[in-house]
């Protein structure tokens, strides 16, 4: 299993501390570079990577330390976070990641995550340790996957998993993350694996292995990580639902926008008047990947975008709220035939004592059609983790609370778009339609969001 070890300092460490860090296995090992030059590698002989080390990134937003390791860690915002990766195909790699992170730490006062990792010893005798060689980042290579063991307690969308998932995605791989029982996945990565061949693996002393998102057993043919034949039980038995978060939900959101691509188009509009209308505040940060450093800027995630574009690529991105206020969403813009689209899902963690904000959802439909070219909006509510982490067990599926069609999509429709009695909102002339589906609670809610969907869609190929 790989093994992560993070600095996390005051100070931004300087050359001559990474390069002390990357001394912590002697002077036999070799240094390389991979990620575009933004990590350093420590290799054998044979040029096999035994420990990543990416380039330190300043987080400026508050919360982000302990939303992605725990409360008990004790980060103020502004820090450094350093990560140390060790490979899990030498077992002394990890003491290696150590002492790497442990000697950025003791230069510049800070702390090291798990505490207990950190250490400044040199770790010899690994320059001639002979394995088979992997991609920055993979445990286990086959033709059919890319297997990922992590034992984080939290795993989230690090800028390391994202380039895992891309390649997996581009040489026609499914992607294994491995992980023991007790570890959840943060949104974003729940959110980037869902649209891709991908598996949720969690080890389980009773059934070997189950599947973090279904329960379905599993077990490994030599190829990938599979449904297991036989006899035995298809749903393992720790998948049921645990006490713990009773009360707790979530608000899901998903938003297309889309825009004419000229030089004055500044995205992130849509997005900041969600949150604004159910925090009070716009997000607090924005980054391609987590932990997120960057204060909200939705110019720069506009040049992000046209950058990306301009290569014929989409842009990716996360956004967090204040840590009083869990919110979080992930973006994915993309240059089509129809213009600039921005691609929202955006979840908003509820406590036991609060209400759903489902009258707040009219107004921001209202809103987002008359000012930030609205397409649709599906609004869903689920009964979940208030701090927007996805554990490896049952939690209930969401249910549509309301569905919105933007009024250029509208336009399209033919003469009977008053069906199922929607509110229009804006201008008479060319309105947008609401359609409230229910409380969140009535999960015949999605009969009627197919039905209304089929009749947009037999609606827009008459027009």
């Amino acid at each position: 299993m790989t093994q992560d070890v993070i600095a996390l300092t005051p100070q931004m460490p300087d050359t001559r501390t990474l390069l002390a860090g990357l001394h912590a296995g002697g002077p036999d090992l070799l240094v390389n570079r991979a990620g575009d030059g933004s990590v350093a590698q420590l290799c054998t002989a044979a040029g096999q990577a035994l420990v990543s080390l990416e380039t330190p990134r300043y987080l400026q937003v508050p919360g982000e330390v302990a939303r992605l390791l725990g409360p008990d860690v004790h980060a103020e915002s502004p820090v450094w976070w350093t990560e140390a990766r060790a490979t899990s195909a030498v077992a002394g790699a990890g003491r290696l990641a150590g002492s790497v992170a442990g000697r950025v730490a003791a230069v510049h006062g800070g702390d090291v995550w798990p505490r207990e990792a950190g250490h400044t010893d040199v770790v010899a005798d690994l320059a001639d340790v002979v394995t088979e060689a992997t991609p920055m980042g993979v445990d286990l290579l086959t033709d059919e996957a890319a297997v990922v063991m992590q034992g984080r307690p939290v795993i989230a969308a690090t800028t390391w998993l994202t380039d895992v998932v891309r390649n997996a995605a581009r040489t026609g791989r499914e992607l294994n993350l491995v992980t023991p029982p007790g570890t959840r996945l943060t949104f974003p990565t729940r959110t980037l694996l869902d649209g891709l061949p991908s598996r949720w693996v969690v080890s389980d002393p009773v059934c070997g292995y189950y599947d973090g998102l279904s329960g379905t057993v599993l077990q490994w043919n030599g190829e990938r990580f599979a449904p297991a034949v036989g006899n035995g039980p298809r749903i393992a038995d720790a998948f049921r639902p645990r006490p713990g978060t009773e009360g707790e939900r979530q608000l899901l959101l998903s938003i297309r926008t889309v825009h004419p691509a000229d030089e004055h188009l500044v995205l992130g509009g849509a997005l900041e008047q969600a949150w604004r209308t159910f925090t009070g505040a716009p997000p607090a940060g924005w980054s391609t990947a987590e932990p997120v450093g960057v204060p909200w800027s939705p110019r720069q995630l506009t040049d992000l975008a046209r950058t990306r574009a301009q290569q014929s690529l989409p842009a990716w991105v996360v956004a967090v709220g204040a840590p009083d206020h869990p919110a979080i969403a992930t973006v994915r813009t993309v240059r089509t035939h129809l213009g600039v689209e921005e691609h929202i899902t955006l979840a908003l963690g509820l406590r036991a004592d609060q209400d759903a904000p489902v009258d707040a959802l009219t107004e921001l439909a209202e809103s987002l059609a008359a000012r930030h070219r609205l397409a649709t909006m599906i609004s869903q509510l689920r009964t979940a983790r208030a701090d927007l982490t996805t554990p490896a067990h049952h939690e209930p599926p969401p249910v549509p609370l309301s569905f919105t069609l933007g009024s250029d999509a509208v336009a399209d429709l033919a003469a009977d778009r008053a069906a199922f009695a929607p509110l229009r909102l804006g201008p008479a002339g060319r309105p947008a339609l609401h359609y409230a589906l229910g409380d969140g609670t009535d999960p015949t809610a999605w009969q009627r969001l197919r039905q209304i969907n089929d009749h947009v869609t037999a609606g827009t190929s008459k027009g």
